[in-house]
C-alpha cells in the first residue's frame, strides 16, 4: 500500500468520525428517525466516496498513458479522445439516479415526517377554523379586517391612506375618471393575467365612447348609454365582470387581481391567491371599495 492510499484512507476515517462526532453532540438518536439515519448515512458515503475517488484519480493521472482516436475536431490545436465514459463514474451516475427515484417516491419526504408538510397542515387547519368563525360577519366587521390585511398586505405600494403613494400604485381612493376610461376605450387594456388576450382598443368611438366613459366614472349612475350594450357583453350590465371574459369595472376587481396579480406602472403586482383566504378576500374587498365612497 503507498503512502497516497494510507493518506486517502486517513482522511476519509478523519471525515467520518468528524461527521459522527458533530452529530453526537447535537444528542440526536440518528436511529429513532428513518430522515436522521438517511443523512447520517448520505454523509458517511460521502465521505468514504470522496477518498476513493480521489485516491483513484491522483494514481491514475501519475500512471496512464494518452490513447484512443483523437476527434477531428479541435479547439485552438488542443484535441479530444474519443473515450468511453469510465466505467465507474457510469455506474456511479446509474446508482445516483436510481437511489434519487427511491428517496423521491419512497423515501422522504413521502414516507416520512416533513416539518413543511405538518407547516401546511396547521395553516390549513387554523385557515378552515378561521372561515367558519368569520363566515357570517357583517360589513363594518368585515372593513375592520379588510383594513387589518391592507396596512399588512398592500400599504406598501398603495400607501396607508390607499392613495397609491402618488402614482406609484392604483389609488384606491378616487373612482377612474372620464379620462382615463376613455384612454381604456380607445387604446384597449390587458393588465389582468386573469383574462387573456385583454380588452381590445376601439370599442367605441366619438361621442358613444364619451358617453361611456362618463357612464362607468360616474359609477354606472342613471340611465346606461346605449353603446354600453357593447361593454356589457363581456363586463356585465352592471359592470361586475364575467368569469373569464371580463373584468370588474364597477369598482376595483380585487378578485381577479389577488388570484392573478396585475401589470401596474412600475412593474407587476404578484398574486396573492396562496396568502389570503376567502374571507379576507371579501373583507379585503369591502375595505378597498369604501375608501372611494
Amino acid at each position: 500500500m503507498n503512502s497516497l492510499m494510507i493518506k486517502a484512507l486517513a482522511f476519509s476515517a478523519i471525515l467520518v468520525i468528524a461527521t459522527i462526532a458533530v452529530v453526537m453532540s447535537l444528542d440526536i438518536d440518528i436511529f429513532a428517525d428513518s430522515v436522521n439515519a438517511i443523512t447520517m448515512g448520505g454523509a458517511i458515503a460521502i465521505a468514504v466516496l470522496t477518498g476513493a475517488v480521489t485516491t483513484k484519480y491522483i494514481n491514475q493521472m501519475k500512471t496512464d498513458n494518452v490513447s484512443g482516436k483523437l476527434a477531428d475536431e479541435n479547439w485552438d490545436g488542443i484535441g479530444e479522445y474519443e473515450n468511453e465514459l469510465p466505467s465507474g463514474w457510469a455506474y456511479t451516475f446509474l446508482a445516483v439516479f436510481m437511489w434519487s427515484m427511491w428517496y423521491g417516491f419512497f423515501g422522504y419526504p413521502i414516507n416520512a415526517y416533513s416539518q413543511i408538510g405538518e407547516y401546511n397542515e396547521e395553516v390549513l387547519a387554523y385557515n378552515a377554523k378561521f372561515e367558519e368563525k368569520h363566515k357570517t360577519d357583517d360589513d363594518a366587521t368585515l372593513k375592520e379586517m379588510g383594513e387589518s390585511i391592507f396596512l399588512v398586505q398592500c400599504q406598501q405600494c398603495h400607501g396607508t391612506t390607499g392613495d397609491g403613494l402618488s402614482g406609484r400604485a392604483q389609488d384606491f381612493t378616487v373612482h377612474r375618471t372620464k379620462e382615463q376610461v376613455l384612454d381604456i376605450i380607445n387604446n384597449g387594456q390587458n393588465a389582468l393575467a386573469a383574462f387573456p388576450g385583454g380588452m381590445p382598443a376601439g370599442m367605441a368611438s366619438g361621442a358613444d365612447a364619451e358617453a361611456t366613459a362618463a357612464y362607468v366614472a360616474n359609477g354606472f349612475k342613471g340611465q346606461a348609454p346605449a353603446a354600453f350594450a357593447t361593454c356589457a357583453s363581456c363586463h356585465g350590465a352592471d359592470g361586475k365582470g364575467t368569469p373569464m371574459v371580463g373584468p370588474q369595472i364597477n369598482g376595483y376587481d380585487i378578485h381577479n387581481t389577488l388570484a392573478k396579480g396585475k401589470k401596474g406602472k412600475i412593474g407587476r403586482m404578484p398574486a396573492f391567491s396562496t396568502l389570503i383566504t376567502p374571507v379576507q378576500e371579501k373583507a379585503l374587498t369591502a375595505y378597498v371599495q369604501s375608501l372611494a365612497n
